[in-house]
C-alpha cells in the first residue's frame, strides 16, 4: 500500500531549517505534482521556541530537546540541521536506532562519523542522504553518486568554501588586505565571529573527504587530508598572480593516479582561462575529471537559506518517493556498493608534483639570484620565469618571483628550508601550487 503523506521531523531551526520549512509549504503544489507525495513537518526541535524565524511553526510540535522528539514522534525522516558533530551524532545516531530515514546538511557530521552512521544504518534498514553536506544548492553528490556512475572519475577540483572565495576575490578587487576583508566579510555575514574553519581550510576539508570517499570508493578519512588556509596569502601575491595570467584560489584537490591518491586543501594559482578562475565572491563550483564525461563543471551558491534547503529538500523527496511505493532502496552511502568501498594508498604532501609560484624577499644586492638558483639546481629544481620588478635604490630589502617547473615537493622543501638560512634572505619564504587543471 502506497504511502503517500511523508511526515518530516526538523532538529535544527537556523537559516536552513527555516528555508526547509519555507520551501516545504511554498511549492507544495509543484513538489506533489512531482512526486504523488505530500511532505508534512510534523514537529521541530530547537533552543528557543519564541525566538523570531522566517518561517510560520504556529502549526507544528515544538520540542527544546531533539531527543525527546525522536522518542514521542512517530516521523518518516529525520532531517539533522544542528550543526556540529558531536550532539549532532548522538541524535543522528538515536534516530536510526528508531529506523527514521535521515537528511542531514552536516559536512563534520558525516566526514568524522559517516562510517558508524552508515554501519548503523545498514542494520536498521534506513537511508541517510547528505546532498546539501556540500557546495549548498549545488547538487555535487548526486552528480558523482549517480549521473556519473558510469565514469572512472580521475579528479576533482572545487572552490566549495564561499567565506574564502569571498575574501580573495574581494582582496583583488578592492586592494584591502586580508582582515580588513575579513572584517568586511563578518559585517556581512558571509564569516563567523569565529572564522577559523573556513579561513584555516577544515570546512573544505571536510567537503573534500566526502566528495574522494564518492569519487574513488574509499573509506572517508578526514585525518588524511592535506589542508592549508588563505591567512598566509597577501595582496602583492594576488597582484603578482594577475601580472603571471592566473588568480589565487582556495582549491579542494583530489587526483588519483598510479601512485596514490592525492587529498589536498590549499591556495592554488590558477590560469585565468579557467572556469574556476572566473568564480568569484561567495559562489562555489566543481570541476569533475572523467574518461566518458570528460572535464564538467558544477556552479551555483554555496550558501543560504532556500539554496541550501533546496539540496535538503531533494534528499527528502527522493526518500519519500521511495517510501511510496513501499522501497527502502537507495544509492549506496557513499555511492559503492559497501563491500567495494576499500582502503587506497593516500600520498602525502611531500610526494605530489606541482609547479611552484615563490616569492622570496631579499637583501637587494648583486649576487642574490646566483646563490638562489645554485641551490636550486642542486636540488633539480629548475626556474620556468622570473617576475622581475623595478628596483627601487631605497628598498633594502626586495622581493624576487619565481615559477618552478613541475618538481617533486620534497625536493622543493629541502632547498626552500637551505634557501631560507641565507643571510640575504628576508622572512619566510611564500610557496604557493600552481594547479593547471588541464589533466
Amino acid at each position: 500500500m502506497k504511502n503517500n503523506k511523508i511526515k518530516i521531523g526538523i532538529a535544527g531551526l537556523g537559516t536552513v531549517g527555516s528555508g526547509v520549512i519555507n520551501l516545504l509549504n511554498n511549492n507544495k503544489d509543484e513538489i506533489l505534482k512531482r512526486t504523488g507525495c505530500e511532505f508534512l513537518v510534523q514537529c521541530v526541535s530547537a533552543r528557543n521556541k519564541d525566538k523570531a524565524r522566517s518561517c510560520d511553526i504556529n502549526n507544528i510540535n515544538f520540542y527544546t530537546d531533539p531527543v525527546d522528539m525522536l522518542e514521542n514522534e512517530k516521523i518518516d525522516i529525520f532531517v539533522e540541521l544542528i550543526g556540529g558533530n558531536d550532539i549532532a551524532k548522538n541524535v543522528v545516531m538515536r534516530a536510526i536506532e528508531k529506523k527514521f530515514h535521515i537528511v542531514t546538511a552536516n559536512k563534520a557530521l558525516i566526514a568524522l562519523h559517516g562510517t558508524k552512521i552508515n554501519q548503523l544504518s545498514l542494520e536498521k534498514n534506513c537511508s541517510v542522504l547528505y546532498e546539501a553536506s556540500v557546495a549548498g544548492a549545488v547538487p555535487i553528490i548526486k552528480v558523482i553518486k549517480e549521473s556519473l556512475s558510469a565514469n572512472k572519475i580521475q579528479w576533482i577540483a572545487g572552490i566549495i568554501n564561499g567565506t574564502t572565495n569571498y575574501i580573495l576575490t574581494e582582496m583583488l578587487l578592492s586592494g584591502k588586505n586580508f582582515n580588513d576583508v575579513l572584517d568586511e566579510a563578518k559585517e556581512l555575514g558571509y564569516a563567523e565571529s569565529d572564522p577559523t574553519f573556513d579561513i584555516g581550510g577544515i570546512d573544505a576539508a571536510h567537503k573534500l573527504t566526502i566528495l574522494a570517499s564518492i569519487c574513488f570508493g574509499i573509506p572517508l578519512n578526514y585525518d588524511s587530508v592535506y589542508v592549508e588556509g588563505i591567512e598566509d596569502i597577501d595582496l602583492q601575491d594576488l597582484n603578482n598572480a594577475m601580472e603571471l595570467g592566473y588568480t589565487i584560489k582556495h582549491l579542494a584537490i583530489a587526483r588519483k593516479s598510479k601512485y596514490g591518491i592525492e587529498l589536498r586543501v590549499h591556495p592554488c594559482l590558477v590560469p585565468n582561462s579557467r572556469l574556476l578562475a572566473n568564480v568569484n565572491g561567495v559562489k562555489n563550483a566543481v570541476v569533475v575529471n572523467s574518461d566518458a564525461a570528460g572535464p564538467t563543471l558544477y556552479y551555483g551558491a554555496g550558501a543560504g537559506s532556500l539554496a541550501t534547503a533546496s539540496s535538503v529538500v531533494s534528499d527528502i523527496i527522493d526518500i519519500g518517493r521511495n517510501l511510496s511505493i513501499n522501497s527502502k532502496k537507495s544509492t549506496p552511502f557513499l555511492g559503492y556498493m559497501n563491500n567495494m568501498v576499500a582502503e587506497q594508498e593516500i600520498l602525502k604532501i611531500s610526494n605530489i608534483e606541482s609547479r611552484y609560484y615563490l616569492r622570496i624577499k631579499v637583501t637587494n644586492k648583486p649576487g642574490v639570484l646566483a646563490d638562489i638558483t645554485k641551490i636550486f639546481g642542486k636540488k633539480t629544481i629548475s626556474i620556468e620565469s622570473i617576475l622581475q620588478k623595478e628596483e627601487n635604490e631605497k628598498d633594502v630589502n626586495v622581493p624576487i618571483v619565481l615559477v618552478t617547473h613541475k618538481i617533486k615537493e620534497q625536493n622543493l622543501i629541502e632547498a626552500l628550508l637551505e634557501i631560507e638560512n641565507l643571510e640575504v634572505v628576508k622572512d619566510k619564504i611564500i610557496r604557493i601550487r600552481i594547479e593547471e587543471l588541464d589533466s
